[in-house]
This record gives structure tokens, C-alpha cells and sequence, in this order.
């Protein structure tokens, strides 16, 4: 197979306009990166945080953040070396890692949001044996269980796309390398391959997903149960920034990858892998921190500390 190299478009080819949303988006892209390492820090130094929800919410944050910077800061610097020297290229290793990176990444999330949403469940509809159930070891090997179901999901499809027959010219119309435009390269076997991708892609999605609106079923039946307005609310209130999460992920990732390279517009597909990518790791802190008065308060107490250090300075080690 050969694909020497992969010419990678974030926007128009107007150098004016390419500049403009290279911009846009590298203020998009430190946003995400702030907001999610401020979550980082903010569970790992507060005590009142360690809790099951938050260390999940801590990997899903690490996992945004490795996630934007797989795609983002290389589409930018290849937006700029087009617009300044007529010329982007990625090599095919290059190429294959970072399809690789992204697959696993989103993977990952989902299978971390589906931990959320158990853990969501058992915090609602059994709290007699939540502490039980939810200890740290449960957590972690909930975690460990995540990443490596990711590892192995990406890794079929990457050598699903890449055992191929690429032919040329090999010009991806795409700010990264992902599965559709790369199937639209292929000479022959495009729609085998991509059968094989969407069972294996519907099996896993539609238990992950199964699995939360089960969850979710048994929330919703245990909030009816409850007499007081005042506790409905608070059995709401947990688990709505992460209702919030399930909506964003699953209805921008379904609307990017949910089909066929025949009937795949690299155009059209463009926006919806915007918001799959870039857009979701940069709403989820805010999502999170918004309407959650623990988050709120730790994220103050970590700035504040932050600007009593930078006003009392550093220490000096002689004193």
C-alpha cells in the first residue's frame, strides 16, 4: 500500500480565511485545554472530590484532552505551512497513529460515559450499597476496563482502513485523518471493509448505549417514586450535566459516523466531526462545572490559590 502523503484542509483555500479560522481555533483549542486541566487539578488536589463521579470525570477531562490535541494542533500547523508555503503533508505512519490515537480516545469516552451513567444509577436507585459497590478498586478496574476495550476497538479499525488499496492522488479533503475520507482513497474493497467497521461500530455503540438507557430507566423510575419535590430535584441535578454529556456525544457522533464512504460528503461530513472533536472536549468542562456547586467551589479555591501565589511571589530559600 502506498499513500506517501495526506493533504489535510481546515478550511477554505483562501489564505485570508484559512488564517482567520486557524485562529478561531486555536483559541477553541486552548480553551479545551484550560477547561479540562482545570478539572484535572481540581479533583486531584480536593479532598471533597474524591468520589467515584469526579474520577471518572477526571479520565473523561484527560481523556478530551488528549483527544483535541490529536487532531487540532496538527491541522493547524498544516493549515499554516499550506497557506505559507502552498504545501501540507502527512506521512502514512503519521497518519495511521493518529487515526489510531482519535479512535481509541472516543472510544474510551464512551465507554467511560457508560461507567458514569452505572455509576449514576447505583447513586440513585441503590444507595444502600453504593459506597459497597463503587470502592476504588471497582472504579479503577472500571477505568483499566475502558481504556483497554478503546486500545483493542481502535486497533481493528485502524487495520480495517489501512489494509486497503490506497490509490492516488492521495488527498484527503479533511483536517485529519479519519476513517470515511480515507475509505474514499481506496481502490477496491471500500465497502467490505466499512460493512465490517459499522457491525463492529453498531455492537459496541449499541451496547454502551443500551446500557445507559437502562441506567437511566431505573433513575427515572426511582425519581417518581420520591414524594418530595426537593429530592426529585436533587436526583435530577446529579445526573443532568452527565444526561447533557450523553446527548453531545452520542448525537454528534452519530451524525459524523453513522454511514457509508459512498454516501459520506466531505463537505457536509466536515461540520459534524468539528463538533465530534473539537467543540465536544471544549463544552464538557463547561458542562460539568456550570450547575455543579462542588465543582464551582473547587475550581474558586484553585484560582484563587493560584493568584495568592502569584502575589506573595516565590519563596525566596535564603529566608
Amino acid at each position: 500500500m502506498s499513500l506517501p502523503g495526506v493533504w489535510r484542509c481546515l478550511s477554505a483555500e483562501i489564505p485570508e480565511i484559512q488564517l482567520l479560522s486557524a485562529a478561531a481555533f486555536l483559541l477553541v483549542y486552548l480553551a479545551a485545554i484550560l477547561g479540562n486541566t482545570s478539572i484535572v487539578a481540581a479533583v486531584s488536589l480536593d479532598a471533597r472530590l474524591h468520589t467515584p463521579m469526579y474520577f471518572f470525570l477526571k479520565h473523561l477531562s484527560l481523556v478530551d484532552i488528549c483527544s483535541v490535541s490529536t487532531t487540532l494542533p496538527g491541522a493547524l500547523v498544516a493549515t499554516l505551512l499550506a497557506t505559507l508555503l502552498g504545501s501540507g503533508h502527512i506521512s502514512l505512519p503519521a497518519c495511521a497513529s493518529q487515526l489510531f490515537a482519535f479512535i481509541c480516545l472516543g472510544s474510551t469516552e464512551c465507554f467511560l460515559i457508560t461507567c458514569m451513567a452505572y455509576d449514576c444509577c447505583l447513586a440513585i436507585y441503590r444507595p444502600l450499597v453504593y459506597r459497597a459497590a463503587m470502592s476504588p478498586r471497582t472504579c479503577v478496574s472500571l477505568v483499566v476496563v475502558a481504556w483497554g476495550s478503546g486500545l483493542l476497538y481502535s486497533a481493528f479499525h485502524t487495520s480495517n482502513t489501512f489494509s486497503l488499496p490506497f490509490c492516488g492522488p492521495n488527498v484527503i479533503d479533511h483536517f485529519f485523518c479519519d476513517i470515511l475520507p480515507l475509505m474514499r482513497l481506496a481502490c477496491a474493497g471500500a465497502r467490505a471493509h466499512a460493512a465490517a467497521g459499522l457491525a463492529a461500530s453498531g455492537c459496541v455503540i449499541i451496547s454502551c448505549f443500551g446500557l445507559t438507557v437502562l441506567s437511566y430507566v431505573c433513575i427515572l423510575a426511582t425519581m417518581v417514586q420520591i414524594r418530595s419535590v426537593a429530592g426529585r430535584w436533587e436526583a435530577f441535578s446529579m445526573c443532568s450535566s452527565h444526561l447533557a454529556t450523553i446527548l453531545q456525544f452520542y448525537g454528534t457522533g452519530s451524525s459524523a459516523y453513522m454511514q457509508t464512504p459512498t454516501r459520506y460528503s466531505p463537505r457536509q461530513g466536515r461540520l459534524p466531526a468539528i463538533f465530534c472533536s473539537i467543540l465536544t472536549p471544549t463544552l464538557n468542562p463547561l458542562i460539568y462545572s456550570l450547575r455543579n456547586k462542588d465543582m464551582k467551589g473547587s475550581l474558586r479555591k484553585l484560582c484563587l490559590q493560584g493568584h495568592l501565589r502569584v502575589w506573595k511571589g516565590p519563596r525566596n530559600p535564603a529566608s
